[in-house]
């Protein structure tokens, strides 16, 4: 399948969330990428509920919410009558993973894992193939516009390799610091998802940027 962009509305003009998200609709991107922090999981409090369901008016891509919280099972429901299409967890602050995961994909929406920088691809080998997608981050969760860790590229190969040994159809997405320069070894790695922020929304053309991150 051809890579799909996600751009991530936490580089976008909080000023003009309505031009950013306008613009998104525009454009090729595939999904619009939703970050949610507490300031407690990552180092940084971002938006929530109320700014969701505002950008859910007038959205026509899929919405991708990332949540980095503390807690995720009590925020389920209200994502997805918010209008998240797929929520992301962390593995990390997940302690009963797998009925998250199945908490997620009741209510209709895409269910995925993120897994930090510092966090090994072994650990997702009993739970991979209940997730639609793992987010695996290439920069430490918290800000837009940190550069990409280079050993992110390894992890997506040991990724890959272990969802084809489980025969499932699960994505690999890739958030943090992708951009033109080097988004080609990122999906010749095996990426199937890149989250791209800065790139694509600190860009003079945000359209022809996606167009480019597309090729």
């Amino acid at each position: 399948m051809a890579h799909l962009i996600a751009p991530s509305l936490l580089s976008a003009d909080f000023l003009n969330l309505q031009g950013a998200i306008e613009m998104l609709n525009k454009s090729e991107a595939d999904w619009l990428h939703f970050d949610v922090m507490d300031g407690v999981f990552a180092p940084n409090i971002s938006f929530g509920l109320p700014i969701l369901k505002a950008v859910k008016k007038i959205c026509k891509k899929p919405i991708d919410v990332h949540l980095m919280l503390i807690q995720n099972d009590p925020y389920i429901l209200p994502f997805k009558e918010a209008g998240a299409d797929h929520l992301t967890v962390h593995l990390e602050s997940s302690i009963h993973l797998h009925r998250t995961l199945q908490g997620i994909k009741q209510t209709g929406m895409k269910a995925g894992i993120a897994i930090n920088p510092h966090t090994p691809i072994a650990a997702l080998k009993d739970i991979v193939q209940e997730a639609d997608l793992v987010c695996l981050m290439s920069v430490n969760p918290g800000f837009g516009g940190q550069h990409f860790i280079t050993n992110t590229l390894s992890k997506i190969k040991e990724l890959k390799q272990l969802i084809e040994q489980k025969a499932c159809s699960t994505l690999i997405e890739v958030d943090g610091g992708v951009g033109l320069n080097n988004y080609r070894e990122i999906v010749a790695a095996g990426a199937n998802v890149l989250v791209a922020g800065n790139s694509v929304y600190g860009a003079i053309d945000p359209i022809q940027a996606i167009l480019d991150l597309k090729k």
